[in-house]
């Protein structure tokens, strides 16, 4: 009676643990998706004020690494600086604007491109001028704070440059006014937006075409993937260490391995595949501002077989397979279609996110692909911890020390993996909700780089738990008797009708079991 209230407070506990890990993960699934070139096709100006402005991109920059003096020509290489780069952008007003206005006029609308950096974002409108204005009118005109018609900035004291201001004007009755190409080199590392703004109300209606090119000091990885490269490339030599311990070990013991160990030979397999696919792939994009389709499918596939059959060894494992019983049984086919949902969810969700729109997805198309990937990672922790609570139940009824002692420590190492994911979910939630603009951009990489060790980390924890050995009936389930037990727990002396007895009784547990399930 003990035990059956011990048990069941502890799946109480685990419930619990699971529910609040499902509301987490549901709140902060969604990832703003970083690029280097900023495309823009048709976008429209909103309204804001007395002024109408576009969001042109914003990302984190790098100081230069090399300055000079004489302008930066297109001829000239720009290795080791970092620089937003207008490229064909062309702003297209409709035809009843056009139609408006004097042909013989040389200026007859203003388009600005405005690049400034975050902490700078007040001196951008009127909010120094006591006034919630953000283009010039006549009343600030006549006191000299601004030009009329012009979106009021605030120059920098220390750099009369910045906010930079590029104008860029129709002529005539042109419908089009195209941007002259112009490179804008970044000197000061932080957190840069770009906005295109005009105050002509004739304009409304106006359209961008064209694209930017963000570019950092050592390649085109945006500030937030940049350390990431390095982080894929220490991580692949990490699962290539792990990759050659489990073979040597595995080698030493072919004789004695299990279909379990195969598993995790394909799990260490995979993720060596994924962190150097990842690697090579951003060092790619780095060097050429461009994500070849090829590489990032394979990428992004590796990623999602690996996290799909994840989630399937944990599972399995839970369940005993290898260890309480021979196969899966009737459930087998239930957890195959698990896995091959999921793997489809989530190859969805990372293809749109790597191999789409390079501009940020809108979050109603995040959230929709969000939610059935966290939804079936909650099937997978709900039922993860429901089996291994049963696993448990089943080995302590058994008394079988030995592989109630294994599945504890594994026990413990996922409580502990809930307890850090938990924690970090909170953290990630805090980061996102204090850090709006992204002003933390040069420690964010750390957010995602956690859940690649905390995954490389359960790994180990199942090689070091499940490792080949000269003894594997500690772990692994005995054909011969149906149900293991320790050596100590019955003589060597025992008759052959003892063991029989115990055989068919064993054997006939597990497939009632098996059947039941």
């Amino acid at each position: 009676m003990e035990d059956g209230q011990i048990w069941s407070y502890r799946r109480c506990r685990l419930k619990f643990l699971v529910g609040l890990l499902l509301f987490c993960t549901i709140c902060c699934s969604i990832r703003e998706v970083s690029a280097s070139i900023h495309e823009y096709q048709n976008e429209a100006f909103i309204p804001r004020s007395n002024g109408f402005f576009s969001h042109g991109g914003s990302e984190g920059l790098y100081s230069s690494k090399v300055h000079d003096s004489s302008d930066s020509s297109s001829d000239k290489p720009l290795q080791g600086k970092s620089f937003i780069r207008f490229e064909d952008v062309t702003f297209v007003r409709t035809k009843e604007a056009a139609s408006k206005q004097n042909e013989m006029q040389e200026s007859t609308g203003l388009v600005e491109a405005i690049i400034f950096e975050v902490k700078d974002r007040e001196r951008i409108g009127g909010a120094f001028l006591k006034t919630n204005a953000i283009c010039c009118h006549p009343t600030l005109a006549q006191t000299g704070s601004c030009t009329l018609g012009e979106v009021i900035i605030q120059k920098d004291q220390d750099n009369q440059d910045w906010p930079k201001r590029i104008r860029t004007s129709f002529a005539g009755k042109n419908e089009e006014a195209i941007m002259k190409p112009e490179t804008v080199e970044i000197n000061a590392t932080g957190m840069y937006y770009l906005y295109f703004m005009f105050c002509n109300p004739e304009l409304k209606g106006t359209l961008i075409k064209g694209r930017t090119v963000w570019k950092n000091p050592n390649g085109y990885l945006p500030g937030k993937m940049t350390p990431l490269m390095t982080f894929y490339g220490i991580m692949s030599l990490a699962y290539l260490a792990l990759g050659l311990i489990w073979f040597l070990r595995f080698v030493q013991f072919w004789k004695d391995v299990i279909q379990l160990h195969y598993h995790i030979t394909a799990v260490i397999a995979l993720g060596m595949c994924e962190m150097a696919v990842w690697y090579f792939e951003y060092a790619n994009f780095n060097s050429t501002g461009s994500r070849p389709m090829g590489v990032t499918l394979w990428a992004v596939t590796f990623r999602t077989v690996k996290k799909t059959l994840s989630r399937l060894l944990l599972l399995v494992v839970s369940m005993g397979y290898g260890v309480v019983k021979p196969t899966l049984g009737g459930i087998t086919s239930r957890v195959l279609l698990l896995g091959l949902i999921y793997f489809i969810a989530s190859e969805a969700l990372e293809l749109v996110e790597h191999l789409g729109n390079i501009n940020d997805l809108s979050k109603k198309t995040e959230l929709f692909l969000v939610l059935p990937v966290a939804f079936l990672d909650s099937c997978f922790i709900v039922w993860i911890f429901s089996s291994l609570s049963k696993t448990l139940e089943k080995l302590q009824m058994r008394r079988n020390t030995a592989k109630l002692d294994l599945y504890r420590k594994f026990t413990n190492s996922l409580a502990v993996s809930v307890l850090l994911s938990i924690a970090w979910i909170g953290f990630e939630l805090y980061f996102n909700a204090t850090d709006p603009l992204s002003e933390l951009w040069q420690v964010a990489w750390i957010i995602p780089a956690f859940w690649t060790l905390l995954a490389y980390s359960l790994l180990v924890v199942i090689c070091i738990l499940w490792a080949p050995s000269r003894n594997p009936t500690r772990y692994a389930y005995l054909e011969e008797t149906g149900e293991d037990f320790e050596e100590e727990g019955i003589s060597l002396t025992s008759s052959v009708d003892i063991a029989t007895k115990l055989e068919r009784k064993g054997l006939g547990e597990d497939l009632e079991e098996d059947k039941r399930e």
